[in-house]
């Protein structure tokens, strides 16, 4: 996997997400949360992580309304167009999606283990943790 940085569009499943949920909206959010909690997987493999990170980050781009990190521009509209109330339904679940792309039995902690912007990226995850908080 090609890594540009610490953001969750910053990684090409990141990127492909943004395509997703321009296309599928809310749908594409949730089924990313759902494969990150389904508790049938004993092991969270790194491209699932990073789409869950992806869909949290869009999540909290809806809430705040902050789209600065969305590098996408139709997905920035796409964000522009939604309904905050709609989707808050999905921030808990968003929120134990993060963790869960965080705790011990996912790829994503051991890949950043060793990089050099192992601390902006945990950063990052906090930061939309916070939000969806």
């Amino acid at each position: 996997m090609n890594l540009w940085g610490p953001g969750a569009f910053e990684n090409e499943v990141g990127a492909a997400f943004a395509q997703e949920v321009t296309q599928d909206g809310a749908f594409a959010l949730a089924e990313a949360f759902d494969v990150a909690l389904d508790p049938d997987t004993d092991f969270l493999a790194a491209e699932e992580g990073w789409r869950t990170l992806a869909a949290a980050e869009v999540m909290a781009a809806v809430l705040t309304g902050d789209t600065s990190r969305l590098t996408d521009a139709g997905l920035r509209a796409w964000v522009a167009g939604a309904d905050a109330a709609e989707l808050a339904g999905l921030r808990d679940v968003a929120h134990a999606a993060v963790s869960r792309v965080i705790a011990g039995d996912s790829d994503l902690p051991d890949l950043w283990a060793d990089a050099e912007d192992e601390a902006a990226w945990r950063a990052e995850v906090e930061r939309v943790r916070e939000v969806l908080g």
